[in-house]
């Protein structure tokens, strides 16, 4: 057994999970180890290849979260060349909201013979849009009712959140609701199979559920007034004990260690939304640092020493993330996966040919070409709601949006279009904190992005007039995952006995600093009056053409 102590981080993230370990003394990541999922994102057919998943759905199986932990976690341990007997924790974040339906043993009804056809029966991933009908009528409700709890989700309830997911199966599948012991999200699910202990995450539950440190969930009567059905939903499909960030949600069991390769009893920490987990991970533990976590989505966390009403957040929850400080979120719901949905339908095969050709790959091609080009050059303008929008209108049923194409637009001013118009949408949700009195002081960027496309970081810093700091690790993530093992592990094993103590020792802090150039600033402020133009004309009164078209494509499927 070494001297050295070490913690690992698991990130299940939308198309893969990926995990690494950390020296808890130092933060040195000794190995890294990625694992896609076999079924990938379920949009279409359901894994029998047969059963078709309707429009705006977005699903996933539980299986191959099972297969890939069994793999990234003896992976690292054999890369790092350690012993099991040297990890003191591990800590896990997952997509949210992404929940499933599951038995009382805690077995995913997706696993089960006779549900394996049902749609429902399968994880709703974080991006599903299928419940859009039952949040706005969440909404509503709780607009007519003046709940309470409406404004710590900036006045409007997301169809990516857990109860109208769980409002959806009800109405459509009432089948599956009444087989549900319980309805979980994934960050709660991955701990209940390592420990054998549900222990429900507060970073989740509060940004997610509803659930609030000092209220709890809301009322029975605001249930009841939703759907005489959901009257006891908490009690009979959710449960009320909720367990704090940084928490030690129990030890590893005798068959989880054996997948997995580490030891029966290592700690496990409470689970934690991945995004969240960002903030542990490059360091932030005070209030005034934003931290953009930019992967196939986008997220933007900041702390604050007080509860202030942000219209369009996707949430605000008391010790959220870091106890003591109430947690901002907002966010786009598509970043990565915007850029490669160009790379996909707009590039030609002349493009891969060039890029074989240069020993390239697609992606750097892009790039490269879109880099040549100056702000305003291609007269393109996008809107970035491909996936809709999350922050600051929270809706769901906006789509992609592109002006000025002409016989002359070539891919690369499409792509580098999308890019631009992912930093507008990050420059409005900025604003909007400011607005409302959130106090940004510096803006730090981590994730699978920053570091792999110095191109996009550009033109964010241009569009915001910002200076953007960028973090020291690929991983961060996962590396606040492993934080939180740290701190599950304790002082007695050689952890911590808080999140501000593991990361300042273990954390990544940002090493690059990218200006924005002035010159381009200038033609950046007049694309983004543009932008806020199309912003307003097509969510804000101005036409919903969005809606309406979108409402034949769905009668016509």
């Amino acid at each position: 057994m070494s001297s050295e102590k070490y913690s690992i981080g698991v990130d299940f993230g939308t198309l893969s999970a990926r995990a690494v370990i950390v020296n808890v003394k130092t933060g040195e990541e000794l190995a890294t180890a990625d694992s896609r999922y076999r079924h990938g994102v379920l949009d279409k057919f359901l894994p029998d290849g047969k059963t078709i998943v309707p429009p705006n759905w977005a699903l996933q199986y539980t299986g191959d979260y099972l297969n890939a932990i069994s793999e990234v976690i003896p992976l690292v341990i054999n890369k790092a060349g350690i012993s099991a007997d040297d990890v003191i924790g591990l800590g896990t974040d997952f997509t949210g909201s992404t929940i499933a339906p599951i038995d009382a043993d805690g077995i995913p009804l997706c696993m089960k013979e006779e549900f394996k056809n049902n749609p429902h029966a399968y994880v709703k991933l974080w991006k599903h849009h299928g419940a859009q009908q039952e949040a706005l009528g969440i909404t509503r409700i709780a607009k007519e009712r003046k709940e309470s709890f409406l404004q710590r989700y900036g006045g409007m309830i997301s169809s990516e959140m857990m109860l109208p997911k769980i409002w959806q199966t009800l109405n459509e599948a009432p089948e599956i609701y009444q087989a549900a012991d319980r309805f979980i999200e994934m960050c709660d699910w991955i701990t209940l199979y390592l420990t054998g202990k549900e222990r429900r995450s507060a970073c989740a539950a509060g940004y997610r559920a509803l659930w609030d440190k000092l209220e709890g969930y809301p009322s029975e009567k605001f249930f009841r007034a939703l759907d005489l059905r959901l009257e006891n939903v908490v009690d009979e499909k959710l449960g009320r004990d909720v367990y704090a960030v940084g928490s030690k949600a129990g030890e590893l069991t005798a068959a989880a260690a054996r997948i997995t390769g580490l030891n029966t009893g290592t700690a496990i920490a409470v689970g934690i939304i991945d995004a969240h987990a960002g903030l542990p991970g490059v360091g932030i533990t005070e209030p005034g640092r934003l931290v953009m976590i930019m992967g196939t989505s986008g997220c933007d966390l900041i702390l604050d020493v007080e509860r202030k009403d942000v219209p369009g957040i996707f949430g605000v929850v008391t010790d959220g993330i870091i106890p003591g400080y109430f947690s901002y979120e907002a966010g786009q719901t598509g970043l990565g996966d915007i850029y490669q949905w160009a790379i996909d339908n707009c590039v030609s095969e002349t493009y891969y040919k060039e890029a074989e050709r240069r020993n390239l790959s697609i992606f750097q091609l892009m790039n490269d070409k879109a880099a040549v080009l100056a702000p305003g050059e291609s007269g393109l303008l996008a809107l970035d709601w491909w996936n809709g929008n999350r922050s600051v209108l929270m809706d769901f049923d906006l789509s992609g949006l592109m002006v000025g194409y002409t016989l002359s637009t070539k891919p690369e001013e499409i792509y580098r279009a999308l890019l631009e118009a992912t930093a507008f949408g990050k420059r409005k949700i900025i604003e909007n904190y400011l607005e409302y009195g959130i106090q940004i002081n510096e803006i730090i960027a981590a994730g699978g992005i920053p570091d792999r496309n110095p191109l996009l970081m550009q033109i964010f810093a241009d569009v915001l007039e910002k200076e953007i700091k960028i973090t020291n690790s690929q991983h961060s993530t996962a590396l606040g995952a492993a934080i939180l093992g740290a701190v599950a592990a304790g002082e007695g094993c050689g952890g911590y006995s808080t999140i501000r103590e593991a990361a300042k020792s273990m954390a990544k802090n940002k090493t690059k600093s990218i200006r924005p150039i002035p010159e381009n600033s200038v033609v950046y402020n007049k694309l983004y009056n543009e932008y806020l133009v199309l912003h307003d004309y097509f969510r804000r009164g101005g036409n919903d053409v969005m809606k309406r078209i979108r409402k034949i494509r769905n009668d016509v499927k």
